[in-house]
C-alpha cells in the first residue's frame, strides 16, 4: 500500500534518465553471475558426458515445477519493491510540492526580508539534513555490494562528497547549527523551529489567524512526509520474503543443467553430422541464459527495494531537494544560483 495517495503529485524521475539500459550494461552488471552459471552449468554436463554418471540427470518435471514457482516468488518481489520506489516518488513529490508553496507563503506573508531568507535557509537546511539522512546505509542495503558499488563509476552521489555540517554551515548560523547538531534527529528539530518562529510572529501579529494556520498545516504535512521517507527508508523489504526468494532462485539455477541432462542428450537422435553425439554440449549456454534471467530479475528486485541508498535506480533526492532551492530562490528574485544537478552518464542522483 501507498504511503500517500498515488497521483496526487507529479512524480520525480528515476535516476537513470536514457531511454533505457543497454544490454551491455546489465552484462556488466551480472557478469559475476554469468561466470558462477557457466562454472555449475559446466560441472554435471561433465560428470554426465564424460564421466558417465548418468544417474545423476533429475526428472524434467522436478526443475519445472520449482522453475514456475520460482516465477512466481522473484515476481512478487519485485512487484513490492518497485511499490517501495514508487511510494519514494510520490513522499518526494510531495515534499516538493509543499516546499515551493512554503515559500511561496513565506515571500508573500512577512514584509521582513530578512526573516523570509531565515526561514526559507532553514528550510534548505531541513531538505539537506533529510536528504544526508536518506544516503546513510544501512546493513540490509545494496548500493555498496561489489556489482552496485563499482557501477558508481559512471555517477558522484553529493552527499559522500561533503559532509553534513559543512553543507548546513551555508544555510544556518553557527549557534543555530551547533544546537541541532547535539539533538538526536535533526530534521524533527528544523521543522520544530519553524514553528517557533511562526509562532512567534503570528503573537506579535505579522500575520493574521488564516495564515498561521496554513503555515502550520504545511509544517504538518512535512513532518508527516520526513515521517513517511523514515519508515520506507529504515524498514527493510521483509527480511523472511527477501531469503525464501533466493533461496529458490538459487535452487532453481542449481538444479536447472541436472534436468535438461537428458532433454538435451535426446537431441542426438535428431541430428546428423557434425553436431551428432554432442548436441548435449549446448546444455551450457541454454542452462545459463536461463538461469540468468532468473538471476538478473532477482538482482534487480534487490537494487529496487531501497529507494534511497544511491544506487542507479534510486529516487533523485539530491537533484529535487537542487531544483526545490533553485526555484524558491527564483521566487523571491535571486540571479546567483546553485548550479543544477545533471544527470551523469544518463544517471540523475
Amino acid at each position: 500500500m501507498s504511503v500517500v495517495t498515488a497521483g496526487a503529485a507529479k512524480k520525480p524521475t528515476d535516476m537513470h534518465t536514457g531511454k533505457s539500459y543497454k544490454i551491455t550494461d546489465f552484462l556488466f552488471w551480472t557478469r559475476r553471475r554469468i561466470y558462477i552459471l557457466i562454472l555449475l552449468n559446466t560441472i554435471p554436463l561433465v560428470l554426465y558426458q564424460l564421466l558417465g554418471w548418468k544417474w545423476i540427470a533429475v526428472p524434467w518435471v522436478v526443475v519445472a515445477l520449482l522453475g514456475t514457482a520460482t516465477a512466481f516468488i522473484v515476481g512478487f518481489k519485485n512487484t513490492q519493491t518497485y511499490n517501495r520506489t514508487d511510494d519514494g516518488h510520490v513522499i518526494w513529490a510531495h515534499i516538493s510540492n509543499l516546499s515551493k508553496a512554503w515559500g511561496l507563503m513565506c515571500r508573500d506573508y512577512f514584509k521582513d526580508a530578512d526573516f523570509v531568507k531565515e526561514l526559507l535557509n532553514r528550510h534548505f537546511a531541513w531538505l539537506t539534513v533529510l536528504r544526508y539522512n536518506m544516503r546513510e546505509i544501512r546493513v540490509w542495503e545494496v548500493a555498496d555490494a561489489g556489482y552496485n558499488a563499482e557501477y558508481q563509476r559512471y555517477y558522484r552521489i553529493p552527499e559522500r562528497q561533503t559532509d553534513l555540517e559543512t553543507t548546513l554551515a551555508k544555510y544556518l548560523p553557527a549557534a543555530e547549527l551547533s544546537a541541532i547538531s547535539r539533538s538526536h534527529n535533526m530534521a524533527t528539530q528544523l521543522l520544530a523551529l519553524q514553528s517557533k518562529a511562526i509562532k512567534n510572529a503570528f503573537d506579535v501579529q505579522e500575520i493574521v489567524p488564516l495564515q498561521y494556520l496554513e503555515m502550520q498545516r504545511t509544517l504538518n504535512n512535512l513532518v508527516s512526509q520526513q515521517g513517511h521517507c523514515e519508515s520506507l527508508k529504515n524498514t527493510p523489504y521483509p527480511r523472511q520474503y527477501a531469503i525464501i526468494n533466493n533461496i529458490f532462485v538459487h535452487m532453481f539455477c542449481f538444479l536447472l543443467p541436472f534436468g535438461l541432462l537428458r532433454e538435451f542428450d535426446k537431441l542426438n537422435d535428431s541430428v546428423s553430422g557434425i553436431m551428432k553425439g554432442h548436441m548435449i554440449w549446448l546444455l551450457i549456454p541454454f542452462s545459463a541464459i536461463i538461469s540468468w534471467l532468473y538471476t538478473t530479475l532477482e538482482q534487480v528486485g534487490e537494487s529496487t527495494e531501497n529507494p534511497f541508498e544511491g544506487s542507479a535506480n534510486d529516487v533523485p533526492i539530491s537533484q529535487i531537494c537542487n531544483a526545490i532551492e533553485i526555484d524558491i530562490r527564483e521566487m523571491l528574485g535571486e540571479t546567483e544560483l546553485p548550479a543544477p544537478i545533471l544527470p551523469q552518464h544518463d544517471i540523475l542522483v
